[in-house]
């Protein structure tokens, strides 16, 4: 299954966040470096902007030989029409570029789901139970581009799967849960707040950070 992470330099409330270090190595590579670990994931690509702003994040891509692919500044849909088209594939993982705590395992629980049944999206967003940073999605290409094909709204285009939660009985959609209410614990990065207090759950990790139910347990603890 293919990953594709979305990210750009020009995020409002942090700007360079994506290529800012994070307790020592950049943030685009810890999300990348967990996304490929998840079971199921067969290539991770990198879904970011033709905008200048972004050749940072191209350049970084081709030092460290992440596949990187560009498409429209304000269109991220066709930003993973583009990239899930260029690697020929049927399906893929969406991740934000925000996440450097997401989970391998919920991406393999995810792509699992996603492989045993006729889903147009698998998520763990339908019913929000995990912590913020720990979103994971599964979309069928062929149902996303009929969806994007309906789409006026430029909201929708940016944030690419409120359409389908909006409208439920056009798509076959499978959630799954937590079985925890941790909908509340912050563990993307979004502020500079958010990434100071990054930096300090990888030190109380031991620098290396394990599962979400560990992350939320110390996120927890240091509130």
């Amino acid at each position: 299954m293919l990953a594709i992470i979305q990210a750009r330099m020009s995020s409002r409330r942090l700007p360079g966040k994506m290529l800012k270090p994070l307790a020592g190595i950049p943030m685009l590579k810890r999300v990348a470096d967990r996304v490929g670990s998840a079971a199921g994931v067969t290539k991770v690509v990198l879904a970011t902007s033709q905008d200048s702003s972004d050749d940072a994040i191209a350049d970084y891509c081709t030092q460290t030989g992440i596949t990187c692919h560009r498409g429209p500044l304000d269109d991220v849909a066709a930003r993973f029409i583009g990239a899930a088209r260029a690697e020929t594939a049927n399906a893929f993982v969406r991740i934000t570029g925000d996440s450097p705590f997401i989970d391998p395992a919920l991406i393999g629980h995810a792509v699992h789901l996603y492989a045993s049944g006729d889903w147009d999206l698998v998520s763990n967003v339908l019913e929000r139970s995990f912590p913020i940073g720990q979103s994971v999605e599964v979309l069928r290409l062929s149902a996303f581009e009929a969806a994007q094909a309906q789409i006026s709204d430029p909201l929708h285009r940016e944030h690419v799967t409120q359409y389908y939660y909006a409208n439920p009985g056009k798509f076959r959609i499978q959630g799954f849960t937590g079985g925890d209410d941790a909908a509340a614990v912050q563990l993307s990065v979004d502020t500079p707040e958010d990434f100071a207090a990054a930096a300090v759950l990888i030190e109380r990790s031991g620098g290396t950070p394990g599962g979400w139910r560990e992350l939320a347990a110390i996120k927890r603890n240091l509130v």
